[in-house]
């Protein structure tokens, strides 16, 4: 046995290090697409991983040494194995610039063309590109791997040093999206839309995007409903010896299942990218010597502005309501007493000023101010500090409540569950997956007589118990939960024993509402309040009726039509003594109460 070796150089020179492969795989396809080569040191030395091995090259000076014996180990490695699809191997852009420079322009081909593999089974994988310092070198050197027919690959994208300059500049084939936003996937929002803007990005520059750090089912299955073309992490494929033949059998029972991912809900307001800006009048302005009688002659040109802003070298100094200024000057002898006094005597100077990029949302508190200049005179709007245009009450108020109405639509400010649009697209998945599912349409019983007898604060709190109920029986990586709105909720069951737990769901919160009275009401089995012709009566304590639409792949074509079918189950069920009523296909032509389950369920 050789003694161990004391340097890397000694390691390059006995070619000691070998290269494993891990897949990268086409999740449309569920096959291999390629592998990515990963250099190993020898096994149970100091050096047997990578990073200990690119640590020590930078202490003697071998980096780029080290990188090419990579290139020329998975080369080798690969010819021989006879490996199918691409070949990925690793390169930071300071040694692909290096090896393709002078002399050395055609080592990396030279080096393909000895272990027989042609220039298009080969994709080099750019490594610290985001050391270039010239990235006309970069350009020039992608060009002659593109010449010889090698693709080239963006490496750990996203990671907080990679550019989207250099991915627009450099135009590469492959953009390999970096783990972290892989990770947790399931349970963030913010990092599916992610994903979401870098497949527009990727589709603009005519790229395709490879998922690293895959190693959970439900980050895959979500990465196949998004569109997310290739995949690469240790549920697809460890790294090995040798190229793998095809996907893991886990991964591959996930990508050809029909069952529909969970997407996470971003729980934030849809549309709190709107600014100060899109509320911006752009208004003439006068300064702090203007008279009265000078602002009366403008008025003609000024029937679009309601105020006019007080401006002094730049910098606002007040607002003039130009509703209140002509009731002023219409009284007698205003003109003649205050005609040439500035308009600053009876205008507001103290303005409220907001910058350009404050969001909408941030304004709700001028709406909210004890001062109600602020809706009538509105506000000013400035760009480090200096005068851009005005923002009006009437204009703040459209916005704002435009923005909740939008946002309530998405996720419900109450429980902060999805909205209408994610039910409905939702829907529209499992109906494109032609997924088995369970549509199930959830109301609560004498909730009206409870809200009006307690309060809209406890009614709020008999919704959120509903919705922590229904939540907690659903599981969440298969089924969907949404508020539609009030008392009115939706589920769509993939899990296959939805209707156990629909009893369930009925069972538990119908025993948890009825804490929610007091004593006496409890004592009472209810309350008793003025019904809507006037007459006091019992109320019974609240309780949960479940309309429930088993739906069969091909049964309906449009997600309106399961909502229509699922709510008239809905009204079934509100009469049913067990608050659960199945509604069977059309083409069976019968319902069926789960009271007394016919064979036709099981």
């Amino acid at each position: 046995m050789s003694p161990p070796a004391s340097s890397l150089r000694e390691l390059i020179d006995r070619r000691a290090l070998h290269v494993v492969f891990q897949p990268i795989v086409d999740l449309h396809e569920c096959s291999i697409y390629g592998h990515e080569a990963l250099v190993r040191g020898p096994e149970g030395s100091s050096w047997a991983t990578p990073e200990a091995l690119f640590a020590q090259a930078r202490v003697e000076n071998l980096s780029i040494d080290l990188e090419i014996e990579c290139v020329r180990l998975a080369m080798t490695a690969w010819s021989e194995g006879r490996g199918q699809g691409r070949l990925f191997i690793n390169l930071s852009a300071h040694a692909l610039i290096s090896a393709l420079r002078g002399a050395g322009r055609q080592h990396l081909i030279d080096t393909a063309r000895q272990a027989g593999l042609s220039g298009s089974a080969i994709v080099i994988e750019l490594t610290e590109h985001e050391h270039v310092r010239s990235i006309d070198a970069l350009l020039q050197a992608a060009e002659v791997l593109r010449r010889a027919g090698i693709g080239l690959a963006l490496d750990d994208f996203g990671d907080g040093r990679s550019s989207l300059r250099l991915w627009s500049e450099l135009r590469p084939d492959i953009v390999k999206i970096d783990r972290y936003f892989t990770q947790g996937l399931a349970h963030k929002g913010d990092k599916l839309q992610t994903f979401r803007a870098l497949l527009q990005i990727a589709e603009t520059f005519d790229t395709r995007l490879v998922a690293e750090g895959i190693e959970l089912e439900d980050e895959l299955r979500i990465l196949r409903d998004l569109g997310i073309r290739f995949g690469q992490g240790w549920l697809l494929g460890l790294p090995q010896p040798a190229a793998a033949a095809s996907p893991s059998k886990a991964a591959c029972a996930v990508l050809r299942g029909r069952e529909v991912s969970v997407f996470p809900v971003l729980r934030r307001a849809v549309r709190n990218e709107l600014t100060a800006a899109h509320l911006m009048i752009e208004a003439p302005v006068i300064d702090p010597r203007t008279t009265h009688n000078e602002v009366y002659e403008r008025l003609a040109g000024l029937d679009h502005v309601p105020v006019l802003a007080i401006v002094d070298d730049g910098r606002p100094v007040g607002l003039l309501n130009l509703q209140q200024f002509v009731a002023r000057f219409a009284k007698p002898f205003f003109r003649e007493v205050y005609g040439k006094h500035p308009a600053t005597v009876f205008a507001n100077l103290s303005p409220h000023c907001v910058d350009v990029s404050t969001p909408i949302e941030a304004l709700t508190s001028i709406l909210m101010s004890e001062d109600q200049r602020y809706l009538t005179d509105g506000f000013v709007v400035t760009e480090s500090g200096r005068y851009v245009g005005i923002g009006t009450g009437e204009r703040l108020v459209r916005a704002v409540t435009e923005a909740r109405i939008e946002a309530a639509r998405h996720a419900n400010p109450l429980t902060f569950l999805p909205g209408n649009i994610p039910i409905s697209d939702h829907i529209e998945r499992l109906l494109d997956a032609r997924s088995d599912f369970a549509a199930v349409y959830a109301d609560l019983n004498h909730f009206k007589p409870f809200n009006d007898y307690y309060g809209y604060w406890r009614g709020d709190e008999m919704i959120r118990l509903a919705a922590s109920t229904i939540s907690s029986h659903s599981d969440p990586r298969r089924d969907f939960v949404g508020h539609v709105g009030g008392d009115d909720f939706v589920v769509l069951f993939q899990s296959s024993d939805w209707l156990e737990r629909c009893q369930a769901i009925v069972e538990a919160f119908n025993a948890a509402s009825a804490r929610l009275y007091d004593a006496q009401a409890r004592a009472q089995g209810g309350i008793r309040v003025e019904d809507r012709y006037g007459q006091i009566r019992h109320h019974p304590f609240v309780t949960l009726a479940l309309g429930i639409l088993p739906v069969r792949p091909g049964q309906f074509r449009r997600s309106e039509d399961v909502a229509s079918a699922a709510a008239a189950a809905k009204r079934q069920a509100k009469t049913s003594p067990t608050g659960t009523y199945v509604l069977l296909d059309p083409p069976a032509g019968q319902t069926v109460n789960p009271a007394s389950p016919s064979p036709a369920l099981h």
